[in-house]
């Protein structure tokens, strides 16, 4: 009975890891392994530290990535260039841009983008709320950040024709990074000349 229970056991590990993007059933079998042969404390600090991400992280309210207090780091620091919005799809995206230490302005997550075969439009994203930021009159320039691909690129299209009415510079990242690439996998060096050679559009 117990051989049947740990039989089960190990299956639900495997089935969850499974669900973790970039994991097949070899890496889940591989990580599935590694933790039956790792000390119960380390599997214990692991456990932990995946509830604690879940109960302590959550959405900033003013830009929409990810935070531990009220505000994202970025949106609490004064010393950001308040004037300069970066644009991005995901909370990870803000991330990958940060290493470059090239960019020193706010962000705005949108949340995915526009994509019409996943029934996705601008009502699903997190555009009104940049709108409202912009209302203010602060911000000069926004930067459209979203992935150079087919989806990414129709986000920017529309985010553009709504913003430029509003008398505010739009720019786009520059050649560099590669068509259908994700700005999460870019190199720094890459991603750092992108932002700073951007154009308007």
């Amino acid at each position: 009975m117990d051989q049947l229970n740990d039989g089960h056991a190990l299956q639900r590990l495997l089935d969850e890891l499974g669900r973790l993007p970039g994991i097949g059933p070899k890496s889940a079998q591989r990580i599935a392994y590694y933790l039956l042969e790792a000390d119960a404390e380390e599997a214990r600090r692991l456990a932990t530290a995946i509830l604690e991400v879940k109960q302590q992280v959550h959405f900033c309210p003013i830009c929409f990535s990810y935070a531990t207090r009220d505000t994202c780091d970025v949106c609490s620091d004064a010393s950001r260039d308040r004037t300069t919005i970066c644009v991005v799809s995901e909370p990870r995206d803000v991330s990958a841009i940060e290493r470059t230490g090239s960019y020193h302005g706010l962000y705005h997550v949108l949340g995915g983008v526009i994509s019409p075969m996943d029934k996705i439009g601008p009502e699903r994203l997190h555009v009104k709320e940049l709108l409202s930021r912009l209302a203010s009159g602060e911000v000069q320039e926004v930067i459209l950040a979203t992935n150079p691909d087919v989806e990414g690129e129709t986000t920017a299209t529309y985010l553009s024709r709504i913003i430029r009415p509003l008398g505010v510079r739009v720019s786009r990242l520059a050649s560099g990074l590669p068509v259908g690439g994700d700005l999460e996998y870019a190199d720094e060096v890459t991603l750092g000349r992108a932002i700073e050679a951007r154009r308007e559009v």
